[in-house]
């Protein structure tokens, strides 16, 4: 099926017809969501339209401008602008009327129900929905830091990042060599770090024909491989070298200042380096006490913390089971927190959970592939109920129709996280 924006807003629980609220006689209550992206600006946005203003929302989030993270290596390929991966969230204040505050969240007390902001002062809340993304895990690469972000960029957070990145591989000299080090399990969108080798490989092929580019992989496969190594040889055969743990990736250290990874002692001399660390849930959760490890454990029916069911976690941070780290995952378990959120604060219906997840990667101009699945809760995790994935072979014409679903897909999950 071809997902266009009508499409793609017809689907989820929580695009089911609704019955109006009843608002509790307590008062409006009041949720807040801390980060604006794929998971939190969606959950804002579905608790304001179908309580019909009967809760009171707030969103907390830095940035003016959110730039995705999903689609940015389709800037680093040339084949979007780095504008058109930005958006604004006026919409979401001036029709949804979400109280939209552009500041960071420092902590949360959890006995208060209160979040502080580093501004000064503090919001209150009745539920609290965290979407904060991910943060990496200190020493994971051994030699870098997030002090070496500039000069050995992770560019796994949509923004600046990601326009280092684009900008250090347009300045690569002739028949210089890209090195990645790739992330162990898991991590944001599996087959994120093979896609944006497609697209790097992409651009040099035609930019910079003579330069190489080496993989440091800790994992023995990763996700749509046959996929990714098929497009590998028939577009850029001899530019890609992937080094995997039988030959040493996992003892892979970095130099920022003399721009060299060792690879189980073999020194590479690198043009630009990608270091993608180890990850966890971004630092809110931790410091709220809310996780249990890396990863924040969820209640897979409402996407409630385990530790405090007044909280909410959703997308990359959470602990929930079997669906992957990514922005189609978290919008679908945000319209099921939204839901669960609503019909808990003004009693109004609730319908079964459901989420599904499909995550589409470019590997050369107009040869999309694809991997998905379908997913309902249970009382230990949200649990694959059956997939899909591209074949390899695929003629051409299909490889083009999924990169132009793709295409449709992006302008419809943007308008549902922004309105």
């Amino acid at each position: 099926m071809l997902l266009n924006r009508r499409g793609f807003l017809g689907t989820g629980a929580a695009a089911l017809s609704l019955a109006a609220p009843m608002v509790r006689a307590q008062g409006k209550p009041r949720v807040v969501v801390l980060g604006g992206g794929a998971g939190g600006a969606t959950a804002a946005r579905y608790i304001a339209k179908d309580s019909a203003g009967a809760i009171d929302v707030t969103l907390i989030e830095p940035s003016r401008s959110y730039y995705t993270c999903f689609f940015s290596n389709l800037y680093l390929g040339g084949f979007r602008t780095l504008e058109s991966l930005a958006h604004s969230y006026g919409t979401l204040a001036s029709e949804y009327g979400i109280n939209v505050v552009h500041d960071w969240a420092t902590g949360v007390d959890r006995d208060a129900k209160t979040v502080a902001l580093a501004g000064g002062g503090s919001v209150p809340y009745d539920r609290l929905i965290l979407s904060p993304g991910i943060d990496f895990v200190d020493g994971s690469v051994e030699g870098w830091s997030l002090a070496a972000q500039n000069a050995m960029p992770h560019a796994y957070k949509g923004g600046s990042q990601t326009e280092l990145l684009k900008a250090q591989l347009e300045d690569m000299p002739e028949g210089g060599t890209f090195v990645m080090v790739a992330p162990p399990n898991p991590y944001r969108c599996p087959p994120g770090p093979y896609e944006r080798v497609s697209m790097v490989a992409s651009y040099l092929k035609a930019n910079n024909p003579t330069a190489k580019i080496i993989i440091s992989d800790p994992k023995e496969s990763f996700s749509k491989q046959a996929l990714f190594e098929e497009g590998w040889n028939q577009h850029y055969s001899g530019m890609i070298t992937r080094i995997g743990p039988d030959f040493g990736a996992e003892n892979t250290s970095v130099n920022p200042t003399d721009m060299t990874v060792d690879i189980d002692g073999e020194v590479v001399n690198a043009a630009v380096v990608n270091v993608i660390p180890a990850q966890k849930a971004g630092l809110i959760c931790e410091s709220a006490g809310l996780t249990d490890g890396n990863w924040a454990p969820v209640v897979p029916e409402t996407m409630q913390s385990r530790m405090d069911e007044n909280i909410h976690i959703l997308g990359d941070a959470a602990a929930q089971g079997d669906m992957p780290k990514s922005g189609f995952s978290a919008n679908s378990q945000a319209k099921v927190c939204a839901m669960a959120v609503r019909g808990a604060l003004t009693d109004s219906q609730v319908f079964p959970a459901r989420f599904s997840n499909t995550c589409w990667s470019l590997i050369s101009e107009n040869n999309g592939v694809k991997v998905g699945a379908s997913y309902e809760a249970t009382e230990e995790k949200i649990a694959s109920t059956g997939g899909f994935i591209s074949d390899t072979g695929e003629d051409a014409a299909l490889r083009e129709a999924t990169y132009e679903e793709s295409i449709g897909w992006y302008a419809g999950i943007t308008s549902d996280m922004f309105g």
